[in-house]
């Protein structure tokens, strides 16, 4: 899952980089409205977070301007500004929610989760390939009824490519949604996972679910 966050404060920014990425998410951090516009527009992301009051461009403009173009990417507003008026221009402006500042790290997941839930894509509560099971809500994995310890990166991962059954994926596009720009391409790091997960969600099953097409990527199904 790929998140956008536009924030200046860089205290903010960092905290909420570091927690997004500790629960799996993939997290591209921009400190300014232009950039954050720019970012935004490119369509790749799941989910924007954006500051109210920015430099260059204010997260209202962004956000009309990103509707005005047709990308119906969810985004949260994150602002100091509490005002029932304020809260109102903003999911008028096309937000999906509105976070007043300071606010629990933990009530900002679980309204990340409900705005996913019901984003432009909507995904089922629970995704299941045969007998493998993904609960998005409660990072619960299982297959054949026994759970599956994931890390948060395995989760993302198999989460990403559970959202793509049947599709064939590749390492860029895995990279662009379960890492960050800053990941280094010419690393084997996407296979390096795709291997740990594999020996988690197959070893013991007579079907395999995750397989590879070699020069092409990956593709999570059925045989």
């Amino acid at each position: 899952m790929r998140v956008l966050v536009v924030e200046d404060n860089p205290d903010m920014g960092a905290h909420l980089e570091q927690g997004l990425r500790e629960h799996g998410f993939a997290v591209d951090l921009v400190v300014d409205g232009k950039r954050g516009f720019e970012y935004a527009s490119t369509g790749v992301y799941d989910l924007l977070i954006l500051d109210r009051m920015l430099p260059g461009r204010d997260g209202l403009a962004i956000l009309r301007s990103l509707r005005a173009a047709g990308v119906p990417t969810p985004a949260i507003f994150l602002t100091a500004r509490s005002a029932v008026t304020d809260r109102v221009e903003g999911l008028d402006a096309g937000a999906d929610d509105y976070l007043v500042k300071p606010f629990s790290f933990a009530e900002l997941l679980a309204r990340i989760r409900v705005v996913l839930r019901r984003g432009p894509e909507i995904q089922p509560p629970i995704l299941r390939v045969g007998d493998l099971r993904l609960d998005p809500t409660t990072r619960l994995v299982e297959r054949g009824g026994e759970p599956i310890e994931l890390s948060a990166k395995q989760f993302a991962l198999l989460h990403y490519l559970m959202r793509h059954v049947g599709q064939v994926v590749s390492r860029t596009m895995i990279q662009e949604h379960v890492w960050n720009y800053d990941f280094d391409g010419l690393t084997n790091v996407v296979d390096v996972h795709i291997n740990r997960l594999r020996n988690k969600v197959d070893r013991g099953f007579d079907r395999p679910l995750i397989h590879t097409l070699r020069g092409v990527g990956y593709v999570l199904r059925e045989e």
